[in-house]
């Protein structure tokens, strides 16, 4: 898309009745702005970005699959059989403030069938994907936890346990198929939740979760209720930069939104939660087994 955007700008210049010295001040011009735009989506891509399957590792596949297996010991102690996770796809520093981890999904307890055929227990989660390639479409893919961390920043996950109501709920979402008549294929990563118009990773979470808490799959009570009681988290970048994204990248929009640019994060559901007593525990859970009840922060989403 940003390809098209440059070739249109030549076409402007070579359209302009200008003599050389004038097309050429143009071109020089025009050239300088498009650089400077393409820095700035550059920018707020990076920053934004994280929620896509693949992606090259940061770490050897032994650090990843021993994480990966740590996490899962993690919930397995606490008696989680559903739960949700969240990993880290960009550096804290790199992201708007208040907003810490770049995807969220559901992981639920599973007979696991592996290559050879035969099954084993573990977690499969059940995730909202943007496509790679059609940045403003996603996919709805269950993977592991080996695959869910294979390309985040840092061996760090966000853990939310839900009380076992909530649990048994969220399981009978999955294994009824109810979960994927909330998906939404039309994304954006900056997603209003109070509308059905876009949605991203963690607004899928929201929506799964509230689906299975208030027992319906009408997309349309579901946001009611959602506006009605979930806070969403403030994108801390300014309109014209977030403008300036959705111009050249087509996993960044404003048009669902109004004049704030509010959004779903792993942060805002864990606060949600907290709140309503929808979960046991949160935390944040880091490659040496450190762990860090979510409860001490002002913002489940900050450092």
């Amino acid at each position: 898309m940003f390809r098209k955007k440059v070739a249109s700008a030549k076409r402007a210049i070579s359209n302009q009745g200008l003599g050389y010295q004038g097309r050429e001040s143009m071109k020089t011009f025009l050239y300088s702005m498009v650089l400077i735009m393409a820095l700035l989506v550059v920018n707020v891509d990076h920053a934004l970005a994280g929620s896509q399957q693949h992606g090259k590792p940061s770490f050897s596949p032994e650090a990843i699959a021993t994480f990966s297996k740590d996490v899962e010991k993690y919930a397995a102690g606490q008696g989680a059989r559903a739960f949700i996770i969240a990993r880290r796809g960009r550096p804290v520093e790199d992201m708007p403030e208040g907003i810490r981890f770049t995807h969220t999904a559901i992981a639920i307890y599973s007979n696991i069938q592996l290559e050879n055929g035969e099954t084993a227990k573990g977690y499969a989660i059940h995730n909202l994907y943007q496509d790679a390639d059609k940045q403003d479409v996603s996919h709805l893919i269950t993977d592991y936890p080996v695959d869910f961390f294979w390309s985040a920043y840092a061996l760090e996950a966000g853990i939310i346990i839900p009380s076992v109501a909530v649990q048994q709920a969220l399981i009978s979402m999955y294994s009824e198929d109810k979960a994927k008549l909330l998906h939404n294929p039309r994304y954006s990563v900056v997603a209003n939740p109070f509308n059905s118009e876009r949605q991203n990773c963690t607004e899928y979470t929201l929506d799964v979760l509230n689906a299975a808490v208030y027992s319906t799959t009408d997309i349309a009570q579901l946001k009611a209720n959602a506006k009605a009681h979930f806070t969403p988290q403030k994108v801390n970048m300014s309109r014209a930069k977030l403008g300036l994204a959705s111009m050249f990248s087509d996993g960044v929009t404003l048009s669902d939104h109004g004049r704030k640019v509010e959004t779903t994060t792993f942060g805002s559901l864990a606060r949600y939660m907290q709140k309503y007593d929808l979960s046991e525990k949160t935390v944040i859970f880091t490659s040496n087994e450190q762990i860090t009840n979510i409860e001490e922060f002002s913002n489940a989403d900050s450092e």
